[in-house]
């Protein structure tokens, strides 16, 4: 499907105004006559999102003003200005170039952002307007993470019929060959030979032609090392542990990890940043058969550790133990996973915010001073050390589903934590969906993170 992208060329371009109700007065008086007097006329007060065409003084378009809102909406919105792309008449705007430069690097990406369809199945009406790259901002940089959240939403809004494990790897696949990264992949059986177990038990009940894998791929030879794991489990029934249907209903999301790694690994190739890249994702289905893992089976890691199965719905943090025990291996500078782990997560803070987990306080602070600036909420939760006890069952070193329901994001990613030992460590439960449409993010699969952490990358990793 099509990235999203700016028009060219702006010497016909409309002009686009972007108006707060406080600064309302003096942008009406800096209109020409007939524009001012029209939107005198029609009433217009600078809502969130509100858009109103001009004319000119022969009845065509002159432009367009779009409302910013009040400052408490301002603050309680994001892309406010990005409703734009799909409320204005068919044409090719350019902002204001007076313009703050912070706002028009915000409203050039939500345009972008706002702009994306999903339209394998079904075809979707495209914004017919079209925005000029403002003067000033690293349009470059703009393209590439829409063109990566893009990325994202495409694979997670792609039914588990036609994104099962090997979808997942050709899709990976195909970006490594855009970018020239280099990639392995380890299927079926040979998960056994290369001690990848838990990567092999959660999947082994999938039909062959869905069998479980680890897809690797590296891309850079200068800088840093960052190995990004991803959670892949392209549709979970919950194993034995059965989910009803209602919870079963949005599983295609639960590879929405792997979706976001791999669209942060776009953005990342194509910026060209200094960094040795790796992506991990364990790629599986956690399907029903004979052959599906047990409640109460002890299970083999890679790391040595035995894990107590007491949930075979609780099998993203089994396969990402694997690959976080592979990544650790190679000790890199700063190792990230993402998963769509925990229910847990979303009672505590609902579907807009990514909680993630460091033990680095200088990493977090770097991570929520990104976050804000690019207008990616994020929201740091506890390696919290007491609660250790309750992963740790008895008869195995590890329990992968604790009793009591208490904390459950928390046990969750002290669990991974275990396997990412010692190496620096981050780790994000994210969403992965937005249930209801929002300026910039339509209902479906959404990118939670990437772009904050984007942003955070000179921090996290000293880059220049």
């Amino acid at each position: 499907m099509p990235h999203p992208d700016f028009a060219t060329g702006d010497a016909d371009a409309l002009p686009l105004r972007l108006v707060a109700p406080e600064t309302l007065d003096a942008a009406l008086e800096a209109l020409p006559e007939v524009a001012r007097g029209w939107a005198r006329a029609q009433g217009f007060k600078a809502g969130a999102g509100a858009v109103l065409a001009l004319p000119d003084p022969q009845g065509g378009l002159w432009g367009a003003l779009v409302g910013l809102g009040d400052e408490t909406a301002r603050r309680r919105g994001r892309f406010i200005a990005a409703a734009a792309a799909t409320k204005l008449p068919e044409g090719t705007y350019a902002l204001d170039p007076a313009t703050d430069p912070a706002l028009a690097a915000e409203t050039a990406l939500g345009w972008l952002l706002e702009s994306y369809r999903f339209d394998r199945y079904a075809k979707q009406s495209a914004p017919r307007a079209r925005l000029v790259a403002p003067e000033g901002i690293d349009a470059e940089r703009i393209r590439a993470i829409a063109a990566g959240e893009a990325l994202t939403r495409d694979l997670i809004n792609i039914p588990a019929s036609d994104m099962g494990p090997a979808d997942l790897e050709a899709a990976a696949a195909a970006l490594a060959e855009e970018f020239g990264a280099r990639m392995a992949v380890t299927r079926g059986e040979d998960l056994l030979a290369g001690n990848l177990p838990l990567i092999h038990t959660v999947g082994r009940a999938a039909a062959p032609d869905r069998a479980p894998r680890l897809i690797d791929m590296r891309w850079g030879d200068q800088g840093p090392t960052l190995t990004l794991v991803g959670k892949g489990v392209c549709f979970d029934t919950g194993g034995l542990n059965l989910k009803p249907g209602g919870s079963m209903a949005l599983m295609k999301k639960d590879m929405g990890g792997a979706a976001t790694v791999l669209g942060l690994a776009r953005m990342i190739m194509a910026l060209r940043l200094k960094i040795r890249l790796r992506v991990l994702i364990p790629a599986v289905e956690n399907s029903v058969s004979a052959d599906a893992f047990r409640p109460g089976d002890i299970l083999a890691s890679r790391k040595g550790l035995t894990v107590e199965n007491n949930n075979t719905d609780a099998e993203g943090r089994l396969v990402l133990a694997d690959a976080l025990t592979l990544g650790a291996e190679e000790s890199p500078d700063l190792m990230i996973s993402m998963a769509t782990l925990t229910g847990a997560a979303r009672v505590a803070v609902g579907p807009d915010l990514a909680p993630f987990y460091t033990d680095a306080d200088a990493d977090a602070a770097a991570i929520a001073r990104a976050a804000a600036r690019v207008a990616d909420p994020v929201w740091r939760m506890p390696f919290h050390d007491p609660y250790e006890p309750l992963i740790e069952p008895g008869i195995a070193d590890l329990d992968n589903a604790p009793s009591g329901g208490m904390a459950g994001s928390v046990t969750a990613a002290l669990f991974l934590r275990r396997f990412a030992e010692p190496v620096r460590y981050a780790h994000f439960d994210i969403y992965g969906w937005n249930p209801r449409p929002a300026p910039a993010r339509p209902k479906g699969g959404v990118g939670m993170g990437a772009r904050a952490l984007l942003e955070a990358m000179p921090d996290l990793l000293g880059l220049a």
